[in-house]
């Protein structure tokens, strides 16, 4: 007589045929897990022990063992002592045999008994109505059930069948004879077959070798090779956009599951969202043929296309950059510039393995911190707004993405990537590489004088940007000699300043002489990095378009500074003031003695010197030389563009020059970018380099009341 014992001894010692494989296999269809299998045997050969004697011989977390333990008690597998601590028990196995096999009979006596029941219950439903269309998901697990399901997708077909696989996985449909359910199919030459495969240098044979076996007559089968890879996406059948496949899979792409899990489903949602990402993949992707061609010649092929959907198009950018060779060109917006700054670990990187990077961008105060750590790691310039936002990598690829708004006071939609022109003609590539060249040889690079003084004293975290009133004061305090205050002059409105100019009157006698000129009207000022070959050091320049409500009537003027050194060390000092009102010479010359521009005013006629104001647009021009002291500098004729953006800032301030005369200035102004051209060049300053008052008051007063 063979007892429990017996048949514990043969059965874990390996005595009996059966071996340990076939017991996991029984007592996996008996419902447990690998992991509870294993730790069932294991205590059936060890007998009743801890639960943390168990964790520690078998080298698993304890609170994993416990739960598993848990789990056999649940299922019947596994029993517990009354002693404390715990100890465990595995049930006989020939309990669990008996057990399983008396489960099965039942099961299979209560099918024959309910049988013909059963049949006769759906013949009579088969007579009503059909029932309505319900969505339905099924877990399907091993290849056989699964290819299985495939054939019955392919003969229930009428009029497509959408297929993403893996070159790998073809040996698999031609081992199961899914393809016979295709070629008999009656309507096989009206079905749409769209396979969307991966080729490359390693499976390319496995590829030809099973298109050679794909009729050449009376079967509509198309093959294409996705442009941006397959990686992210699973094995996928549709049929006829109403059922889908899918495949999941633990494993790599290349190593494939000996039992492939499936999930099949009808319903709608899924099945047009994954009918959408196949079509998006099938229009952006390359035939089958021709990719074959691009392999073995190793010539690409040349690719144009508008990519709409942001994930395909996300890919297929950070693949192309991570995949750079030799250089990378950048063109972006002000919020683009972040988010580059923001990936710094990548654009690290990139220059590490010695790909040259160039990044061109409106450099505005909000990303004049990102502008200088990049600076640090690659190359960036400024450029003005407008530009195109665009990226040339290699020379061979080339991306143009959808422009951002102009209005840098707006915010950009987050959707960085939408509508994105991608092309890799070597002749228009090549075309856009020398235009963005020549942008790069005109664009200047962000002044180091430029972030000192303004950041020196009022560096602001990233993103949120500076008030004009810190460049203003920052740019004041670098002009010799000058004190600036606002501590009196808190508080005020932009409502309140115009209403200030639209009012204006001229009260110069009623007030006694307190004061030598009122002015309202527009001013706008740049720092300026003149080209190598003007021979001339940085300077500002300020231009007044002064209207004629103002106490001398109209006039445009302007006053330049250059970078000289004082005994005080470095600063702006005026050099020069020109005008087309003589009323204002006197005030002028009084306002700013002590300094070279006093003795330094001159005089031009209304035709050489032009300021106008437009929205937010600012010009001055001028069409004759400009003398500057100290001697030999001169300005040649040129003009300064001033584009204001951003929020309007509000701001009340006084300034006392050397010559002890005091301005006190109430403005509405913007930040500005500024572009200074001249016959044989064009500079362009970063945003950070101007400002433009568009709507400002200015009161001058003399010496005798400082």
């Amino acid at each position: 007589m063979v007892t429990s014992d017996d048949v514990y001894h043969r059965l874990f010692t390996g005595v009996n045929s059966l071996g340990e494989e076939t017991i996991r296999k029984v007592l996996k269809n008996a419902g447990l897990t690998e992991k509870e299998a294993e730790v069932y045997i294991f205590l059936a050969k060890q007998g009743p022990l801890k639960g943390t004697e168990i964790a520690k011989l078998i080298k698993k977390d304890k609170a994993q063992i416990f739960h598993i333990l848990k789990k056999l008690q649940i299922k019947g597998f596994a029993e517990t002592t009354l002693e404390f601590p715990t100890r465990y028990i595995a049930v006989p196995f020939e309990n669990i045999l008996n057990s399983i096999i008396k489960t099965k009979h039942d099961e299979v006596a209560f099918i024959e008994q309910a049988k013909d029941h059963l049949l006769d219950y759906f013949r009579k439903k088969r007579k009503t109505a059909s029932s309505p269309y319900l969505e339905k998901f099924a877990v399907i697990k091993g290849n056989k059930k699964i290819y299985a399901k495939i054939r019955s997708l392919i003969r229930e077909a009428n009029h497509s069948l959408s297929v993403i696989v893996r070159i790998p996985s073809l040996r698999h449909t031609s081992h199961f004879r899914v393809f016979d359910a295709a070629f008999k199919h009656p309507l096989r030459s009206d079905l749409q077959y769209r396979f969307l495969t991966e080729l490359s240098k390693q499976n390319l044979e496995a590829a030809k070798a099973f298109l050679k076996g794909i009729p050449k007559t009376k079967f509509n089968f198309q093959a294409k090779n996705p442009d941006i890879g397959l990686s992210p996406f699973p094995g996928i059948v549709i049929k006829d956009d109403e059922e889908i496949l899918f495949f999941i899979s633990k494993t790599r792409a290349d190593k494939l599951e000996r039992d492939y899990l499936c999930l099949s489903t009808n319903c709608k949602s899924l099945v047009q969202a994954f009918t959408a990402i196949f079509d998006e993949l099938w229009r952006n992707s390359t035939s089958i043929n021709e990719k074959i061609i691009e392999i073995e010649t190793g010539k690409p092929l040349v690719k144009t296309q508008v990519f709409t959907d942001l994930e395909v198009i996300r890919k297929k950018y950070n693949e192309t950059i991570r995949c750079a060779k030799k250089d990378i060109i950048l063109m972006t917006s002000p919020e683009g510039l972040i988010k580059y700054w923001k990936t710094k670990p990548l654009i690290k990187n990139l220059t590490t393995k010695g790909i040259s990077l160039r990044i061109m961008a409106p450099i505005v105060n909000k990303n004049l911190e990102a502008a200088e750590q990049l600076s640090k790691i690659c190359a960036v310039r400024h450029v003005p707004i407008g530009y195109p936002e665009a990226t040339i990598v290699d020379g061979k690829h080339f991306f143009q993405f959808k422009a951002s708004s102009v209005d840098m006071g707006k915010k950009v939609s987050n959707t960085f990537l939408d509508n994105v022109l991608y092309t890799n003609d070597f002749e228009y590539v090549e075309k856009m590489k020398k235009l963005f060249n020549g942008f790069w040889k005109n664009a200047s690079p962000p002044s180091s004088v430029t972030i000192e003084s303004i950041l020196e004293h009022s560096r602001k975290p990233l993103v949120q940007p500076s008030s004009r009133g810190d460049f203003v004061k920052a740019h004041f305090r670098k002009i010799s000699g000058l004190r600036f205050d606002e501590r009196k002059h808190s508080g005020i409105t932009e409502k309140e300043v115009l209403n200030k100019i639209l009012t204006a009157k001229d009260d110069s006698q009623n007030g006694h002489g307190k004061y030598l000129v009122r002015s309202y009207g527009s001013v706008a000022g740049a720092i300026i990095h003149p080209p190598d070959h003007f021979n001339l050091p940085e300077m500002v320049i300020q231009a007044y378009r002064v209207e004629k409500q103002s106490s001398l009537g109209e006039e445009n003027f302007l006053v330049i500074s250059l970078w000289l050194e004082t005994p005080k060390g470095f600063a702006y000092v005026p050099a020069a003031i020109i005008g087309d009102n003589p009323k204002a010479q006197p005030v002028w010359k009084t306002w700013l003695a002590g300094t070279p521009a006093g003795s330094n005013v001159q005089l031009v006629e209304k035709d050489k010197l032009q300021i106008r104001v437009h929205g937010n647009f600012f010009f001055a021009g001028w069409t004759i030389p400009i003398r500057l002291l100290p001697s030999p500098y001169s300005l040649p004729p040129g003009c300064v563009l001033f584009e204001g953006y951003g929020d309007i800032k509000t701001q009340a301030y006084s300034i006392t020059y050397p010559s002890g005369c005091i301005l006190e200035i109430e403005s509405n102004g913007l930040d500005a970018f500024v572009t200074f051209f001249h016959p044989k060049s064009k500079y362009s300053g970063p945003g950070t380099d101007g400002f433009l008052a568009r709507d400002v008051a200015v009161t001058v007063y003399p010496p005798s009341t400082a």
